[in-house]
């Protein structure tokens, strides 16, 4: 009859489990918490600025409306990916996103690059009707967008929720946020996310 230790945790399902759960949760910490005390991964890149307040509310539009479940913002350090999108996608650009919109899907491209890289107005067209530009997308039309207002009077709330979780933003850009929004659609607004993704490492090969 074996006796050993081995035997006796594969014959007790209990102890197994928990013993597994031991084992993934010191493994997960030692991955993990490291992390919180590299500068790589909490701080900034060099030029990186916190939402205004029209790409705060786009952001906020791109939430709402699931753009992540079919377009992720995380290219990854390969060669076919950086070839394709640009610089891959480090940490320290999405310091000041909560939360993040790195996703995996990619039933769309991935956008992590995408600002710049089109005119407003190629924007504008590709939201009311892809297929306008695009023929064969199976993206969905969003022109109601164009005629729904931004909600001028929240975006201050959320940036002082925003501001406890470390985003810099000050009293001035809060005071103003208000007034930057107003009378502005939501597509101009996702218009304004979408141009300032990624712009912080656009130039860097």
């Amino acid at each position: 009859m074996d006796t050993s230790g081995h035997a006796v945790i594969e014959k007790n399902m209990g102890l197994m489990i928990v013993l597994i759960i031991v084992a993934i949760s010191f493994g997960g910490l030692v991955e993990i918490v490291p992390l919180f005390f590299q500068k790589s991964t909490t701080e900034p890149v060099a030029g990186l600025k916190p939402y205004t307040a029209m790409q705060l509310s786009g952001r906020d539009v791109y939430i709402r409306e699931g753009c992540y479940n079919c377009h992720s913002q995380m290219i990854r350090p390969f060669r076919a990916e950086t070839e394709r999108y640009g610089h891959y996608s480090v940490a320290g650009e999405f310091v000041y996103d909560h939360p993040f919109q790195w996703g995996s899907k990619r039933t769309g491209p991935d956008l992590a690059r995408v600002g710049g890289r089109y005119s407003d107005d190629w924007h504008r067209v590709h939201l009311i009707n892809p297929r306008d530009l695009v023929p064969e997308s199976n993206m969905p039309a969003y022109a109601w967008l164009a005629t729904a207002a931004v909600d001028a009077d929240g975006v201050p709330g959320k940036m002082r929720a925003l501001r406890k979780l470390g985003v810099p933003y000050t009293e001035e850009d809060i005071a103003k946020a208000s007034e930057a929004v107003k009378g502005k659609t939501e597509l101009d607004a996702l218009i304004a996310y979408l141009q300032g993704m990624g712009t912080a490492l656009r130039n860097v090969r």
